[in-house]
């Protein structure tokens, strides 16, 4: 069966891979909100051979993401789970570690608040979330192409688009976690780590 690979993915794997190889050092187990083609979740489980890594998504994405994963022979690697985030409560047990790679501009802002209450809800502390994507600071993109992504973003779904750091950040700060670190990636995308303490 021929499966959808994603350019992005293929790229942008090994930068992110450099970063959460550090920051999940001493985590456990990592759940992946929308794991899509599958890629990220078997790149990172195979390299990061310490932690559990639960992959997730919905809808659509589950009938692609199911057929790539069996095929991979990764002991760490969990089956895929079903994970909306707009359920409550999320159906996972708590988690030291959670990431997730391009879907806070993809959903709409109601659903990015309730990812950050599932994300509080599951994660423990110490935790560890880590969320990469592009993002505006100050209500200003980072770049051009970036102010020509989100107008491609809304005109697909009014809901949709890249979000202002700030507002992302105070949803994190709600659930007790703290901004870590925000590191620069290419194609004009951040990582954001954040974390709990107590």
């Amino acid at each position: 069966m021929q499966l959808y690979v994603s350019d992005a993915a293929e790229r942008n794997k090994a930068p992110i891979l450099e970063i959460i190889s550090k920051e999940f050092a001493t985590t456990r187990r990592v759940l992946e909100i929308g794991s899509g083609t599958g890629q990220h979740a078997v790149y990172f489980a195979t390299r990061l051979p310490h932690l559990v890594w639960q992959p997730s998504d919905q809808g659509e994405y589950l009938h692609a993401l199911r057929e790539r994963l069996p095929s991979q022979s990764v002991a760490n690697l969990q089956p895929v789970i079903e994970l909306d985030v707009r359920f409550d409560p999320w159906p996972v047990e708590p988690v030291d570690g959670i990431f997730s790679a391009n879907t806070i501009h993809i959903m709409s802002w109601g659903a990015a608040q309730e990812f950050f209450r599932g994300v509080g809800s599951v994660l423990t502390a110490p935790g560890t979330l880590c969320v990469y994507g592009p993002f505006r600071y100050n209500g200003r993109f980072t770049t051009q192409s970036n102010a020509d992504f989100d107008d491609y973003l809304r005109e697909r779904d009014p809901e949709g688009g890249i979000r202002d750091f700030e507002a992302v950040d105070a949803l994190a700060r709600k659930q007790g976690l703290r901004l870590s670190a925000d590191h620069a990636m290419p194609a004009n995308n951040q990582l954001l780590v954040w974390k709990r303490d107590t």
